[in-house]
């Protein structure tokens, strides 16, 4: 348990301060919630800005995510104390109410202490008529337990619904939910867990932890060896699980490390690193142009993961990025690179690939733009802010790059098709539904400016097992024991949800 440390500081007075370190926290979830804008962007700017420092910033960061995070379950408890669904309560008390319930049933926060500061912080606000209401529904939350309440407001809900009950006591949108689980029924990783039930309720609370900070060792740069001799003596450090580059770490703030800062080594989750490395090891041919490609590159990390494979087979890689600010973060990422592995940073829409250099590289990454439900460990309030029109309207977008890497990569080529997201709507569709249209002749990729000339046959391609290379590059990495794609998840990987498919262009 933690207490913030100036609760209960009072002046010459006698009269309670301001509670800074509540006012930021309760400032930055309404930011959230009023503007859709991520925490993390937010509320480092804020504590640096009120000079909140030390176990307050901790205190606040804990419980700023933990709202964040189980907003859902917050929201069903305050409405069962309060007698009113959540759309009839003012937002801003409703957001104070929010933070007081999460600090007394999951940070064990004193109930007096999460009262009064609740009451200080709506009166604030300017809502004190609500100041007698905020009082009473904390009051009653702290009169159970957190696993009371999660039983009471999970009951109300019919046994023949379990998605909903599921979303409910995991605090996940039920469509979420829904996704999951065809995900984890495609997946084809039956004998890793007891029932098909019981991944799923995995799944979702691994979704409910905070993620480790992994480091990413760039190979030829720096070796995870050197890489630890430069974490401080008390930190929590371990090799990763999977990626044979990986360092995790605790207690460390990684823009201090002498690597980082030079781009020797990055921050990088281990999902990430296996899609690269899925890439670098999957079997081609001996390559025709030395030249490799990442189509949507931004913010970098891939690509210089990849751009430090590349320069141990002495083959170049061109990175591409259409937004201007997220390819000046691929080239400060790259930087670290020997000179010439990077061709060029280009700002072309990737969609424009194809006909650009057509049959020009000989492995080309697509880390599509996509829903990054994939992620919610690290970005938790994005579950509240997607939908399932987000998916619908990425699709296309979808589709169009990995026709286009298709068109780029020459034969014998590989293409990695790569999204941090297990819905399968963006994954396993996309790739069959691309590869339907090129047996069939009937998709873009087939029209007159692409349409073979003079007699020529269109390019064929084949999916690769990406099971079996992994399996080269991380033996004891949990692997389906079906399919031809590879979906990670948190509870099963410990890393961020993405999926890899490999397709080679016949030769």
């Amino acid at each position: 348990m933690r207490i913030l440390a100036n609760s209960e500081d009072t002046g010459k007075s006698g009269k309670r301060r301001k509670d800074i370190p509540r006012r930021v926290a309760v400032d930055t979830l309404l930011r959230v919630s009023q503007t859709a804008s991520f925490a993390n962007l937010i509320l480092p700017k804020e504590l640096t800005r009120q000079g909140v420092t030390g176990q307050d910033a901790a205190f606040v960061t804990d419980a700023v995510y933990g709202t964040l995070r189980w907003r859902g379950l917050l929201d069903a408890i305050v409405a069962a104390a309060a007698k009113r669904v959540p759309e009839k309560i003012d937002p801003i008390a409703l957001e104070i109410l929010r933070l007081g319930v999460f600090e007394v049933l999951f940070m064990e926060v004193p109930d007096y202490a999460a009262v009064s500061s609740s009451v200080d912080l709506i009166r604030d606000k300017g809502r004190g008529r609500l100041s007698g209401f905020v009082n009473a529904v904390i009051r009653a939350v702290a009169k159970r337990n957190r696993r009371e309440w999660e039983s009471i407001v999970v009951s109300r809900i019919p046994k023949d619904e379990p998605i909903k009950r599921l979303a409910v006591r995991y605090s996940h949108p039920e469509w979420i939910v829904s996704e999951f689980q065809k995900s984890w029924n495609a997946a084809g990783y039956e004998e890793q867990a007891a029932s098909a039930d019981s991944a799923l309720s995995d799944i979702l609370d691994a979704d409910n932890r905070a993620a480790e900070v992994t480091l990413v060792a760039r190979p030829g740069l720096i070796s995870q060896e050197d890489l630890r001799s430069q974490l401080p003596a008390d930190a929590d450090v371990r090799d990763g699980l999977w990626s044979p580059y990986a360092v995790r770490v605790k207690g460390v703030h990684p823009g201090a490390l002498p690597a980082v800062a030079t781009a020797q080594a990055g921050v990088e989750d281990e999902g990430s690193q296996l899609a690269a490395l899925a890439l670098a090891a999957a079997p081609a041919p001996t390559a025709t142009t030395h030249r490799w490609l990442d189509l949507c590159a931004g913010p970098g990390g891939k690509t210089a993961l990849l751009g430090a494979l590349a320069a141990q087979t002495g083959a170049t890689l061109v990175a591409n990025e259409p937004s201007l600010h997220r390819a000046q973060l691929v080239r400060e990422n790259v930087a670290g690179l020997p000179s010439g592995v990077i061709e060029k940073v280009t700002t072309l829409d990737g969609r424009e690939w194809g006909s650009h250099e057509p049959a020009s590289f000989d492995r080309v990454l697509v880390d599509a733009p996509c829903s990054g439900v994939g992620a919610l460990r690290r970005r938790p309030e994005a579950r509240w802010v997607k939908s399932p029109d987000d998916i619908a309207l990425l699709a296309e977008i979808q589709k169009e790059l990995l026709r286009s890497a298709l068109e780029t990569v020459c034969p014998g080529g590989v293409v990695a098709y790569v999204t941090c997201s297990p819905v399968l709507a963006e994954t396993h569709a996309i790739v069959e539904s691309v590869l339907g249209e090129e047996a069939s002749g009937s998709g873009a990729m087939n029209g007159s400016k692409n349409a073979a000339k003079g007699g020529e046959s269109r390019p064929e391609y084949r999916v690769l097992n990406v099971p079996e290379v992994l399996r080269s590059v991380s033996p004891d990495l949990p692997l389906p024991v079906k399919g031809d794609f590879v979906q990670l998840f948190s509870s099963l990987h410990d890393t961020d949800q993405m999926f890899i498919a490999l397709i080679q262009r016949v030769a």
